[in-house]
């Protein structure tokens, strides 16, 4: 099966940042290279790659604050079971999905994971990265399917977040309100 590449780029809503991502999609693998440019406060970078196996359950995180000397790498076996720098992470337990909170692509994820019909929703876990400390916790979330193929609303289930999130055809944010769009 040849590789099928795709390059995306998100823009931050209302701020300088920028994401530059290459998703590359072949027999039994998905692998998403990026570099992040996050602003702010106090603005730094990320480089970080996340390689998921055919059904888009996450397999592997490495994560690079650029420069900083911080690293992240997560493993994990698609059935739940989670790793941090080799030592078992059992808060994850159940677990299929990463999400950092730097870029929108870790919607794609669940989004193609679960395949949501029109008025379909499902409640999930995932592991939650926050930046710039690299902390890792459960989340939990839900996902509705607004309109199959093109919008998603997004919820936090610790807390009032919500957005509805417009996809492309690939299941990746075309716009992500407040926080990036693509450009």
């Amino acid at each position: 099966m040849p590789e099928d590449m795709k390059i995306v780029r998100w823009h931050e809503w209302d701020g300088p940042g920028l994401e530059h991502l290459v998703l590359r999609q072949r027999a039994g693998e998905v692998l998403a290279d990026s570099v992040v440019i996050c602003s702010g406060e106090t603005p730094f970078a990320v480089r970080y790659r996340i390689a998921c196996d055919a059904n888009w359950r996450a397999r592997s995180v490495m994560v690079d604050v650029i420069g900083s000397g911080q690293t992240l790498v997560l493993s994990a076996d698609g059935e739940g079971r989670w790793t941090r720098d080799g030592l078992p992470m059992p808060e994850l337990d159940g677990v299929l999905d990463p999400d950092l909170t730097v870029t929108p692509f870790t919607n794609t994820l669940p989004i193609r994971r679960l395949r949501l019909s029109s008025g379909q929703s499902a409640e999930i876990t995932t592991a939650f990265i926050e930046f710039p400390a690299l902390t890792v916790v459960a989340n939990p979330q839900r996902y509705t399917c607004l309109e199959q193929g093109r919008r998603y609303l997004y919820e936090s289930r610790v807390s009032d977040f919500k957005r509805v999130i417009e996809i492309d055809r690939d299941g990746l944010v075309v716009s992500y309100p407040g926080f990036w769009r693509r450009g």
